[in-house]
């Protein structure tokens, strides 16, 4: 009887959204994560010892003695391969680029970078690590370049520009959404906007891990080159904002006047989509996280978890837009709200959607559903003491029903609500 030959194994498919300078940042994201858990490990070691009555070292949470001289080694073994990781990938790179056959960039890829920038973009930028995310004005999917102010292929710009600054772990490319039903087009709020107002739509892309004040700088600069250097003369700009977007933009305003920029002289509209103008609950639990695992000797070393959380993260807390509201305070530490109060531009029109994923209004819809991550009143910019207020005028107000937070992104009826007051 014959034997039929052995299935060959197939062969590994390649990562098909892997950089190789992607290999290095992660060698970077690695050697941290080693030195994270070595501290949390003598933290947890001195707590131990120092519940018998054995003192710590110079710093809180170091032992001292030989148990000291050990973990002092592993830091240095570890900051050594550190070194010697970086130095080999740079190396690499080079002959790496020419092997891999793979487009520059995909959704997926992005994706992923989006979240991780979302959630330690602030150490990947102290670290200049090569997955921090620049921000960028990016047309047809292309980042501007001022330096050779060329407009993408397929560009038929327009006078009036749309912008669309997206919100925390998210990118650009994910305002191209599509509903559940599967058969239902792909919805994208700016390329719906811009056809029917006649604009150039331009997205932003961000790491939303650093703080909203720096992005609002980041963001003004931005408006202020694309003010200067637009091919046909900018002679509108409009601001689609979603989430966290919403706060750079107040943010962005607030530095370009307090700098006496020119692009608000051009500045219409900002329509703010689930913006937490007062902060975000679910990042107030995380607070109490670090509250709670702090109490005991035991559970504090473990406290370095909760605070994993960007700076962009613990701003949504009180919904931050200044640098005075984080600046020379501890972000992980319980404290009131002391944010200065940011009124909304008087010679701007804006506008405010929020969501609840309840089907009607009522008392737990607005303090306890919300929108799955904002309520109601932070996002319509109501607060409990009168003189913090947003003045967002009734007509200018707007509640999706049965909706999610990223819901915002795909439902048909907000973009109409949307076009309605842009046309008006």
């Amino acid at each position: 009887m014959t034997k039929r030959p052995a299935a060959k194994t197939p062969a590994p498919r390649p990562i098909r959204h892997l950089r190789p300078s992607d290999l290095r940042a992660a060698a970077g994201l690695a050697v941290e994560a080693t030195h994270g858990v070595t501290r949390m490990a003598e933290g947890v070691h001195q707590a131990v010892w120092g519940s018998m009555g054995v003192p710590g070292g110079t710093q809180p949470g170091q032992t001292r003695g030989l148990t000291s001289f050990v973990y002092r080694a592993v830091h240095g073994v570890t900051t050594l391969v550190g070194k010697t990781l970086e130095m080999a990938f740079t190396r690499l790179e080079p002959l790496l680029e020419s092997l891999v056959n793979a487009p520059p960039e995909t959704p997926e890829r992005e994706a992923v970078l989006a979240a991780l920038n979302g959630v330690l973009g602030d150490r990947l930028a102290q670290q200049h690590n090569p997955l921090a995310t620049p921000m960028t004005l990016r047309l047809n999917g292309q980042a501007l370049d001022w330096q050779t102010p060329v407009a993408p292929a397929g560009s038929a710009l327009r006078s009036k520009v749309l912008i669309l600054i997206h919100g925390l772990c998210m990118n650009d490319l994910q305002w191209r959404t599509q509903v559940d039903d599967p058969d239902a087009p792909v919805l994208d709020h700016g390329q719906t906007l811009a056809e029917a107002l006649d604009y150039t739509p331009i997205y932003v892309r961000y790491n939303t891990g650093l703080h909203t004040s720096e992005n609002g700088a980041l963001f003004s600069a931005q408006l202020e080159q694309l003010t200067d250097h637009w091919p046909v003369g900018l002679t509108e700009l409009r601001v689609l904002a979603h989430s966290m977007g919403g706060l750079v933009t107040r943010s962005a305003l607030h530095h370009a006047r307090q700098n006496h920029l020119h692009w608000p002289n051009k500045l219409k509209a900002i329509v703010f989509l689930g913006t937490p103008h007062h902060g975000a609950p679910l990042e107030r639990a995380g607070n109490w996280i670090d509250v709670v695992l702090g109490a005991t000797p035991y559970s504090r070393p473990f406290a370095k978890l909760g605070q994993l959380r960007s700076a962009g993260i613990t701003d949504l807390r009180y919904g931050h837009v200044l640098d005075a509201d984080w600046q020379g305070r501890d972000r992980f530490r319980r404290q009131p709200d002391t944010r200065t109060h940011c009124p909304l531009p008087a010679d701007v029109q804006c506008f405010a959607v929020a969501a609840t994923t309840a089907r009607q209004r009522s008392p737990v819809a607005e303090c306890v559903l919300g929108d799955g991550l904002v309520p109601l009143a932070s996002a319509l910019g109501q607060h409990n003491d009168p003189a913090r207020c947003l003045a967002f005028t009734p007509r200018h107000q707007h509640i999706a029903f049965a909706t999610h937070h990223m819901h915002l992104l795909s439902s048909p009826t907000v973009g109409a609500q949307v076009l309605r007051w842009l046309q008006g």
